[in-house]
């Protein structure tokens, strides 16, 4: 993959910029509006009852605001957060180290939940219900349980893939949300918020183009912020208005229905190659030389929101719109390919 291909770039977290423009509070939140009132009926309820939030599953596509709203609810509820994520927690004993760290009220936020071990998700049902893990202490015939008890905690987990999810863990939130790609609007809201706090000057038709471009995401949204100031900086006269931010975007080929080149490749080649679909997600990384995890977590989710390509129990088909994209006419279903994920790739695997 090339370094024009920046879409999986621009929604990684940047841990120091997300702090610094990260809202306090669910009403500097902007967007989610169902999400944002859940949360808040959520945890002022247990506020009234000076009681532990109960166990949360927030979920939904990379850079929506997951991390935000558990930092928000923590800060709401005036209890403490501690952050870890799915693949640091390798063993019982990492686990067990989180845990007992914590204090009463607590919250423990994992992100890419779904990626926990198996045997460390096992040792997470008894300590979301009851509040205890039971450690194994040496081995063979002289190992022995040692039973830990923990303080009344919350679980907040993160998950982009929530199917991936087990039914056993699944179950055992209290509640479960997921957050949607925003609105244009929404977003123009965000990056004149997060102008303001980063000293940019910008207008709205600045915020608006940057907003639009921005895939539906916050996070992406910010980065391009980022970017369209240095160009402004560089190539005009500090402020991002319009033409400064259609020009810096433009540099990173990013359209105005914001598609970046990978996207296109994606697109073109279900469209040319594959006669348009069905085709396996297999198949189509080995095509455009991509991951099937960056394919299925970064492009595919924007891509089928938008109405450019579907998801079928064959494989994923591009849409009319797709077609039109690129001046094309659908070709006729009786011309269509017939490749799905379960026909080998062209390297002979299932």
């Amino acid at each position: 993959m090339t370094e024009r291909f920046i879409t999986s770039t621009l929604n990684r977290k940047d841990e120091e910029a997300e702090k610094t423009l990260r809202p306090g509070s669910f009403e500097a939140f902007p967007g989610q509006e169902k999400v944002k009132t859940r949360m808040q009926i959520y945890v002022e309820a247990a506020k009234k009852r000076n009681e532990p939030l109960g166990h949360l599953l927030l979920s939904g596509p990379p850079g929506l605001g997951k991390t935000t709203l558990a930092y928000i609810a923590a800060n709401e509820k005036g209890c403490a957060i501690k952050t870890s994520s799915g693949p640091v927690i390798e063993k019982p004993g990492d686990l067990a180290g989180v845990l007992t760290s914590l204090n009463e009220g607590d919250i423990l936020f994992i992100d890419e939940i779904h990626r926990l071990n198996t045997a460390v998700e096992e040792y997470l049902y008894s300590a979301m219900e009851d509040f205890f893990i039971d450690i194994m202490i040496d081995q063979g015939p002289g190992s022995r349980s040692v039973r830990l008890n923990i303080p009344r905690f919350t679980l907040v987990g993160a998950t982009t893939r929530q199917g991936l999810l087990s039914a056993p863990l699944r179950t055992r939130f209290a509640l479960s949300l997921r957050l949607d790609y925003y609105s244009a609007e929404e977003l123009t809201q965000i990056v004149e918020r997060s102008a303001g706090i980063l000293g940019v000057s910008i207008n709205h038709g600045g915020a608006y183009e940057i907003a639009r471009r921005s895939r539906g995401t916050p996070r992406i949204a910010n980065n391009l912020l980022c970017w369209t100031r240095d160009y402004a900086q560089v190539k005009g006269k500090g402020k991002v208005d319009f033409e400064n931010a259609s020009s810096a975007l433009a540099l990173l080929e990013i359209d105005d229905k914001g598609l970046d080149e990978m996207d296109k490749r994606i697109l073109e080649t279900i469209v040319r190659n594959f006669k348009g679909g069905p085709v396996g997600v297999k198949s189509l990384a080995v095509a455009i030389s991509e991951e099937v995890d960056t394919i299925e977590d970064v492009y595919e989710p924007f891509l089928i929101q938008e109405g450019y390509m579907m998801r079928t129990s064959q494989g994923r088909v591009a849409t009319d719109k797709a077609w039109d994209l690129f001046g094309l006419k659908p070709a006729p279903k009786s011309l269509r390919n017939t490749s799905s994920d379960d026909t080998p790739d062209l390297f002979g695997q299932q």
